[in-house]
This record gives structure tokens, sequence and C-alpha cells, in this order.
């Protein structure tokens, strides 16, 4: 697997800065399958670059603009993307498993199949996002919003919802055992064949919900 010094990758992200803004000797980041575990890149620009299989453990990622970037299949166990642009980004099957995403932007971006699984989504916006068979088990999605989201059969098992934003949200066949979705707002979410057992729905809005099929032995 191919890894770059701190100078090389320095001198990766200006040519992609420079092709980004149609500049002479720009050239798009194509960073498949490289090495940049704990790599610093706060606040570096990777618009529509192309990250994917990428080994980003623990990688700083603060700030970072990733917006249409590709990571899929891309490794960002623990990284820390906290307020990152991901807007549009390809994150299908990715690993996220404890990574911070606290107050990132993930409208629109691609999540299917990715692995969530104790992340901190708090604040994060994910309006739109496809997160069909997403592993979200004892995530924090604390003030989230999730409106229209995609998440059929999507596990968020013991999840942190409380009043995250679920609005028209198709969680068919999701599992949401032991979620905690106090105050969180369901209005007209799909919840058919859900599974809420266990589930803290204290003062969650829950009007104009499908539950066609659920399990709510609360």
């Amino acid at each position: 697997m191919k890894t770059y010094n701190s100078e090389e990758l320095q001198n990766i992200l200006t040519e992609h800065l420079l092709w980004i803004e149609n500049k002479e000797n720009g050239k798009c980041a194509k960073l498949i399958r490289v090495d940049l575990r704990n790599a610093d890149l706060e606040g570096a620009n990777l618009r529509n670059a192309n990250l994917r299989g990428a080994k980003l453990g623990f990688a700083d990622l603060r700030n970072a603009d990733l917006r249409g970037a590709n990571l899929e299949d891309a490794n960002l166990r623990g990284a820390d993307l906290r307020n990152a642009d991901l807007e549009g980004a390809n994150l299908e099957y990715a690993d996220l498993e404890g990574a911070n995403l606290e107050y990132a932007n993930l409208e629109g971006a691609n999540l299917e199949g990715v692995d969530l699984k104790g992340a901190n989504l708090e604040g994060a916006c994910l309006r739109g996002v496809r997160l069909k068979g997403a592993y979200l088990k004892c995530a924090c999605l604390e003030d989230a919003d999730l409106e229209g989201a995609y998440l059929k059969g999507a596990d968020l098992e013991g999840a942190y919802l409380k009043c995250a934003n679920l609005r028209n949200a198709n969680l068919e066949g999701a599992e949401l055992e032991g979620a905690y979705l106090k105050r969180a707002s369901l209005k007209g979410a799909n919840l058919k064949g859900t599974c809420l057992r266990g589930a803290y729905l204290l003062f969650a809005d829950l009007s104009d919900v499908n539950l066609e099929g659920a399990y709510v032995n609360l």
C-alpha cells in the first residue's frame, strides 16, 4: 500500500486545489487505497477527490472539504471529521466505526452499507442521505437532521436519537430496539415492519407515521 510523507501529501493537495480552480499545473487528487492513517488533513480541500479504499483511520479531517469525494470502501475508523463538508460524497460501505462526525454536513451523501457503529453524529446534517442497510448501532445522533433519509433495513439498535429530525424518513424494516428517541420528530416517517422494542419515545412526534407490521412493545 502506497504511503506519502507530509511534503508529498502537501504537493498533492496543492495540485488538487489548482485543479479545482482550473489553473495551470492542476491535477485531481487520486489517493486510491493509499495509507493516510493518522494524517493531518485539517481544513484540507479534497473536493471531488478519489479516495476509494484509502486508509484514513484516526486521520484529522476537521473542517475538511470533501464534497463529492469518492470514499467508497475507505477506512475512516476513529477519524475526526467534525464540521467536515461531505455533501454529495460517496461513502458506500466505508468503515466509520467510532468516527467523530459532529456537525458534519452529509446532505445528499451515499452512505449505503456504511459502518457507523458508535460514531458521533451529533448535530450532523443527513437530509436525504441514503443509509440503506447502514450499521448505526449505539451511534449518537442527537439533534441530527435526517429528514427524508433512506434508512430501509438500517441497524439503529441502541442509537441515541434525542431531538433528532426523522420527518418523512424511510425506516422500513429498520432495527430500533432500545433506541433513545425522546423528543424526536418522526412525523410522516415510514416505520413499516420496524422493530421498536424497548425504544424510548417520550414526547416523540409520531403523527402520520406508518406503523404497519411494526413491533412496538415499548
